[in-house]
């Protein structure tokens, strides 16, 4: 069995299904010890079991990320018994609805902002003294083709993406000369999530990639390493 992850720290937001409880599992099965979080305990329950089961071990944090303070009271109590954080891959994010840009709703639009851009910035910014603390910390963060290139009625869920990649890059080229924290960008592509199946309500689920091929990506580049501001499509 591979454990080139023995003795290291991961966390993984939006832990409880889809990319983020593959990528959890793929993390503990090469020996990480994985903190995971989602707001839905149950979820994470599931997967944690699924990770002592196959020989691993988990540390379940149920939390809303949108609550700022819950953020830094996991900080402050994986700070307590830990030392420093190998892994961060951050990649929780709301959808919101699909709507032309004139008829986005402004208070959902700030729900999306809250989650994929304000919560991603106080996840760096409670974790950025363990990542320093790190041998080689590094972050991952999960994003989507329409931050890049925009698409009809995926206005606020693209600009919360664009804003998310931007802050990120930004933190790695901060901390990139003053430490060895490294940031990348990871665009899973077409893959069976319940984001993509409210997305795409008539595919047909079996037509696109499962989770755990996204996850095996993310961590090999957990495992291998990146040079900062690294950008990644997952090929179908």
């Amino acid at each position: 069995m591979d454990r080139t992850l023995e003795n290291r720290l991961a966390l993984v937001t939006g832990a409880s299904r889809g990319i983020g409880a593959a990528t959890a599992r793929a993390l503990a099965a090469r020996g990480a010890h994985v903190v995971i979080t989602a707001r839905t305990a149950a979820g994470l329950e599931e997967v944690e079991q699924a990770i002592f089961d196959a020989g691993g071990s988990a540390t379940i944090a149920p939390l809303d990320l949108t609550q700022t303070d819950s953020i830094a009271k996991l900080a402050t109590a994986v700070g307590e018994r830990w030392q420093a954080l190998d892994v961060m891959v951050l990649n929780a994010a709301m959808l919101g609805s699909l709507a032309s840009v004139p008829s986005i709703d402004p208070k959902e639009f700030a729900q999306v902002l809250t989650l994929n851009v304000s919560a991603q910035a106080a996840m760096i910014a409670a974790f950025d003294p363990m990542l320093r603390r790190a041998e080689h910390g590094r972050v991952i963060g999960v994003t989507s083709s329409v931050a890049q290139t925009p698409r009809a009625f995926w206005g606020a869920y693209g600009a919360s993406k664009a804003a998310f990649e931007t802050l990120l890059g930004a933190y790695g080229d901060e901390v990139a000369e003053m430490s060895r924290v490294r940031t990348a960008i990871i665009d899973p592509g077409a893959t069976r999530t319940k984001m993509r199946a409210r997305a795409y309500p008539g595919e047909d689920p079996a037509s696109v990639k499962a989770p755990e091929i996204v996850a095996e990506a993310i961590v090999a580049l957990a495992v291998e390493g990146f040079a900062d501001g690294h950008r990644e499509r997952v090929g179908a």
